[in-house]
């Protein structure tokens, strides 16, 4: 019998094979659907349309996939799963075929034998998902596949995965996406879901602009993701930051670390080598093949580190990604909200963690006045911007003013710094108008401007030779923030910024005063300011207020082995890993497609001791039983009480 199982784990009756239930019952090995699936499923089986929007690690696939198999089994037709990633399309099609489900890609890493055969199985109704890149799907060449395809009843369903592509206010557009309006156009009669992680209201109404989704039925489900913890810190020896941040909470655990230029990704890599962390280094700039290794090495082994660009992550399937780095702010919420969901996909404690600073303001609101986009276009940018510095800068929940920007109210996380350890604030109100005043009078003195490097040494008295230069030391704002430290003075200016009373310009990102500066400088405003980190805490002469410490919230232990296993069940868990390792390697997949964590935590924890009683737990469907059961039952078997 099974040891000790809860009654809600036990397996209910048997579905259907052909209902949505049965398919995900026996094929995926899940007893029940999540959130809005069932929902989405069952719309999408009966040919409706659908915009999905649903956090990474939500169970966007099976959105696609249940319906995929079900129209097959009714209708023996193909479905098109649009996806703009390589990596990801290979690690899908493996998983699908360890289910015991028909599919396969179409791209560039294929021989001309390889790919002739996959399209004949195509032609024929055989196959049951096909994954291709947007640039093939509207070749001329497979678009006249997909019209035989639709002339013999043969063309079941086109999924746009990573859908967020198609908008320009998107945080990751590409321009091969825009032809994907061809499918409506061509086959309007074959049903389509789009399906995206991250899309504020504007990127929303942009996908259903320019894929022709205006019938189509919008399925928004939580943005939330409690597992992840969000810290957001200044940056103050951004090195010696991350260095304590992995190797005193990541030490062995698998991660991504972003960084904003090829350069930084490189050095950044290669010093955490040097510090005993497995560490890769990615972007485009490499060799594509050294690009597929260090992906490869990635999904495949444990307790790697990936220091990247942007270029990499989107579509990661990897579950067990246990934190997100960031050493430069990202563009936008968007972008950020994308990069940090790929952590903790399987549901354990995860952390979303970066550091920030001034410079980073600076260079972010540079990048976007330098470009050569339309004024509206920047002008867009610049709100996205403003959205993620006060997020940065917020002095309350993260997880509140993160979910607001999606449109989603929340109440405090308990499960970000802020809630963890309310921050340090200050009455900032005269030091900004210093800073303003400063700025004001070196545009006086023959319109002048000068950056952040310049004013704090003003405002300081620092007796610089630029400062004698330009005779600033007669200047009635020198030296009247001497008592504010030099760091405290760039989180004023940081700060400052992020809440649109400063702005910078030109090359040498010179201070510009803003409409809003007016109100400070009149002392309309007051201004209570996050205190800097890295700030003295004594003897500056500013009044500051500390907020109250909150009790930490129970959290699940990051660590190797799950939590709430005895020490039998630890080494049934262990030796069902190295079990796994040894599948994966032979059939050439990660781990995880063989099967999850969760699985084999529950498989250690209640060691099945028949098939029945295996087929029972999350996540073995009939297929992965039949193939992998005896072997599974022999090594639990193998372990003793």
């Amino acid at each position: 019998m099974l040891r000790t199982r809860p009654p809600d784990m036990l397996a209910p009756d048997l579905q259907p094979a052909d209902t949505a239930a049965g398919i995900l019952q026996q094929v995926f090995g899940y007893s029940k659907f999540r959130g809005e699936q069932e929902r989405i499923i069952e719309h999408v089986s009966s040919g409706g349309d659908a915009l999905v929007l649903m956090p990474t690690g939500g169970g966007k696939s099976l959105c696609y996939q249940v319906p995929a198999v079900l129209r097959h089994r009714r209708e023996r037709g193909v479905s098109v799963v649009v996806s703009p990633l390589i990596a990801l399309m290979h690690d899908q099609v493996g998983a699908l075929e360890e289910l015991g489900v028909h599919a396969a890609f179409l791209n560039s890493t294929l021989s001309m034998e390889e790919a002739q055969r996959i399209e004949r199985e195509m032609m024929s109704g055989r196959l049951v998902l096909l994954y291709a890149a947007p640039e093939r799907v509207t070749t001329p060449r497979f678009l006249a596949q997909l019209d035989s395809l639709q002339e013999r009843e043969l063309l079941s369903l086109f999924a746009i995965d990573e859908a967020h592509c198609v908008s320009q206010w998107g945080h990751d557009f590409r321009e091969d996406y825009l032809g994907l309006s061809v499918l409506h156009e061509r086959y309007p009669e074959v049903p389509r879901i789009a399906l995206t992680a991250t899309a504020d209201a504007i990127t929303r109404a942009d996908i259903v602009q320019r894929l022709a989704l205006g019938d189509a039925r919008i399925f928004v489900s939580s943005f939330d993701r409690p597992n992840i913890r969000y810290r957001i810190v200044e940056k103050d020896e951004p090195r010696r930051q991350l260095r304590r941040f992995v190797q005193e909470e990541h030490h062995g655990d698998a991660g991504i670390v972003y960084c904003q230029s090829r350069k930084k990704v490189d050095e950044t890599a290669a010093w955490l080598l040097q510090e005993g962390v497995t560490a890769l280094p990615y972007h485009a700039g490499l060799d594509s093949d050294v690009r597929r290794r260090h992906q490869d090495r990635f999904l495949r082994e444990d307790g790697v580190v990936m220091v990247a660009t942007i270029a990499f992550g989107m579509g990661i399937d990897k579950p067990d990604v246990r934190f997100v780095a960031h050493l430069d702010l990202p563009k936008n919420i968007e972008g950020y909200y994308q990069e940090t969901g790929r952590a903790g996909r399987d549901g354990l404690a995860a952390d979303a963690w970066m550091v920030y600073g001034l410079a980073d303001v600076v260079n972010q609101r540079r990048m976007i006045d330098e470009s050569p986009a339309a004024e509206d276009f920047k002008r867009r940018q610049r709100g996205k911007l403003d959205a993620l510095l006060a997020l940065a800068e917020s002095h309350d929940c993260r997880r509140v003013r993160l979910l607001s920007y999606f449109d989603e109210a929340s109440e405090p996380c308990g499960n970000c710094d802020n809630c963890l350890q309310a921050p340090a604030t200050w009455d900032a109100t005269e030091a900004a108008r210093m800073a303003l005043s400063c700025v004001y009078r070196f545009h006086q003195d023959r319109g002048r401007r000068f950056g952040a490097g310049h004013l704090i040494d003003v405002l300081r008295g620092k007796a610089t030779d630029k400062v004698a230069q330009f005779g600033h030391q007669r200047l009635s704002t020198f030296g009247v923030g001497a008592a504010v430290s030099e760091t405290r003075w760039r989180g004023v200016l940081r700060q400052l910024i992020a809440m649109g009373h400063l702005r910078t310009e030109g090359e040498f990102n010179t201070f510009e005063l803003t409409p809003s500066s007016r109100k400070v400088l009149r002392g309309d405003l007051t201004l209570l300011l996050r205190e800097s980190d890295a700030s003295p805490k004594r003897g500056d002469g500013t009044r500051r207020t500390r907020g109250a410490k909150v009790a930490k919230p129970e959290r699940p232990t990051l660590r190797a082995v799950p939590a709430g296993l005895d020490v039998n069940a630890q080494q049934r868990f262990a030796a069902l890993k190295a079990w796994r390792a040894e599948v994966a390697r032979a059939h050439n997949l990660p781990a995880f497609v063989v099967f999850h964590d969760a699985t084999l935590t529950e498989m250690a924890r209640l060691r099945p001791a028949t098939l029945d009683e295996l087929a029972q737990i999350s996540g073995v469907g009939v297929k992965k039983l039949e193939a992998y059961g005896e072997e599974i039952l022999r090594v639990l078997g193998g372990e003793g009480e």
